[in-house]
C-alpha cells in the first residue's frame, strides 16, 4: 500500500493543516456546502488511449473506505482477504483525448486517480484497500501509465492538489469555481516541463535518473520520489548522509529557532543537538521533544525518525525539519521556517527531485515532498463554498 498519503488525509489532518497553512477558512455564513460538486475532467493530453476515472477514498463521517461512481454515490468496499482478493471494478470511462467529461464527486478524503489505456488493479485485504506501489517490482500497475489527485470535501470546503509525494508522472492541473464566479487553479507545468524534469533527473549527478521508470515498449512512466527510490535501491542510500551530517555538527555549538505557526509569532521552540539527538525546548528550557539523528529515508519520507503526529508540538516542529532538511536551508538560516524561496535547494546535497520539479512547475508550486506545504510552497487549491472542480491532463512533453 502506499505509503506516507500526507494531504488531508482525515478531518483532523485538515483542521491541522488549515490551522498551519492559514486555509480552513469555514464557508462563507449561510453557504452550505452540498453533498457532491460537479468535477470536469479535461482530457488535454493528446493520447489515444483509453483513459479510466477512479474517485477512491474514506467517507469522514463513518470512517468506511469505498468508491464513488460518477454520479458521487458513495459504496463501501467489501471485505478482504488473505491473500488480497479482488477489489470491485471502481472505474469511470473518461473522456477520449481533445474533450471533456463531468463527474460529481462526494464528500469524503481520498484520491483521483486517472490511468491510460488499461485499467488500475485495486485488491483488498482483511485491513482494506491495496493501493498502487509502484516502488515494488512485482506491483500489477507498475507499466500502466497513471497518476492520481488528492482531495478532502467536507462542511468546511475543497481542498485538492496535484502531488508528487510518491512519484512524478503524466501531468495534470487542479482548479476550482468559487460562489463569485473566479477560479483557481495550480499543478501546471511550464511548455516541456514534463521531458525538462526528466531530462534534469537524468543529468543530475548521483544516480537521480534511477528514479525513472519505462515501460519495454519505451514509454517512459514515471520517475519515482526519492523516498521510494532508497526503498527499492534506486537511489544510493547514502545520498543526503553529507548534509544531515552537517546539519548536526552545527546545531551541536548553535541554536536552531522554530516557529511553526505563522499567526503564533510567540510560539517558539528552540533546539540544540546533543551526541546523536536534536531536543527541542520551549522559553522556559524545557524539553518538549526530542529527534533522533535522521537518515535519508526519514528525510525525504517525512516519517521514521522525523514523525509528524497531528499533535501541537512534535508534529510542527517536525514539519519544520522537514522542509528545512529537503529545501537545504538549515545551514543558511537557523531560524525556521525559511519561507525565502531564493535559500531553497541552494546546497549540493539537496532533494534534487523536489527542485527539479519546482523549477518547472508554470507557478513554482507543487506538493513534492510531504510537508511541501510549509511555507505555503504546494499545489493545492481551496475554497470554502467550492462551486465546481477541475482536473485536467496536460501533455507528456
Amino acid at each position: 500500500m502506499l505509503a506516507r498519503l500526507r494531504i488531508l488525509a482525515t478531518a483532523a489532518a485538515t483542521a491541522l493543516a488549515g490551522t498551519l497553512l492559514g486555509l480552513a477558512a469555514p464557508a462563507p455564513a449561510g453557504a452550505a456546502v452540498p453533498a457532491t460538486i460537479p468535477l470536469t475532467v479535461t482530457n488535454n493530453s493528446g493520447r489515444g488511449e483509453p483513459l479510466y476515472i477512479y474517485d477512491i477514498g474514506t467517507s469522514l463521517t463513518t470512517g468506511q473506505q469505498g468508491w464513488a461512481d460518477a454520479n458521487g454515490v458513495f459504496h463501501a468496499w467489501p471485505a478482504g482477504g488473505n491473500p488480497p482478493t479482488p477489489a470491485p471494478d471502481a472505474s469511470i470511462a473518461g473522456p477520449a483525448a481533445g474533450r471533456s467529461q463531468t463527474i460529481r464527486i462526494p464528500k469524503f478524503s481520498g484520491r483521483i486517480y486517472f490511468s491510460y489505456g488499461q485499467k488500475l488493479v485495486f485488491k483488498l485485504t482483511t485491513g482494506g484497500l491495496v493501493q498502487p506501489a509502484v516502488q515494488n517490482p512485482s506491483d500489477p500497475n507498475r507499466n500502466i501509465l497513471f497518476n492520481w489527485s488528492e482531495y478532502t470535501l467536507n462542511d468546511s470546503g475543497l481542498w485538492l492538489n496535484s502531488t508528487q509525494v510518491d512519484m512524478f508522472s503524466a501531468p495534470y492541473s487542479v482548479g476550482v469555481q468559487r460562489a463569485d464566479g473566479s477560479t483557481a487553479s495550480t499543478g501546471r507545468l511550464k511548455p516541456g516541463g514534463y521531458s525538462a524534469v526528466l531530462n534534469a533527473l537524468r543529468a543530475q549527478p548521483g544516480g537521480w535518473g534511477g528514479l525513472i521508470q519505462t515501460r519495454s515498449d519505451g514509454t517512459v512512466l514515471r520517475a519515482l520520489s526519492p523516498g521510494h527510490g532508497l526503498e527499492s535501491g534506486a537511489l544510493p542510500s547514502g545520498v543526503m548522509d553529507d548534509y544531515i551530517n552537517r546539519v548536526w555538527q552545527k546545531y551541536a555549538t548553535s541554536t536552531l529557532t522554530v516557529t511553526p505557526f505563522a499567526d503564533r509569532p510567540a510560539t517558539v521552540y528552540y533546539g540544540r543537538v546533543s551526541g546523536n539527538v536534536m531536543n527541542f525546548t520551549d522559553g522556559s528550557g524545557t524539553v518538549v521533544t526530542s529527534f533522533q539523528k535522521p537518515d535519508g529515508d526519514s528525510v525525504f519520507g517525512c516519517h521514521k525518525l522525523l514523525d509528524a503526529p497531528n499533535d501541537a508540538v512534535r508534529g510542527p516542529i517536525s514539519r519544520t525539519l522537514c522542509a528545512g532538511f529537503n529545501r537545504s536551508t538549515l545551514l543558511v538560516n537557523s531560524r525556521q521556517p525559511d519561507t525565502t524561496t531564493a535559500n531553497f535547494y541552494q546546497d549540493a546535497v539537496t532533494n534534487h527531485y523536489a527542485r527539479i520539479i519546482h523549477a518547472q512547475a508554470a507557478d513554482g508550486k507543487a506538493y513534492a515532498f510531504a510537508f511541501d506545504d510549509v511555507g505555503a510552497q504546494e499545489s493545492l487549491v481551496h475554497d470554502g463554498d467550492p462551486r465546481q472542480a477541475y482536473l485536467t491532463l496536460d501533455p507528456l512533453s
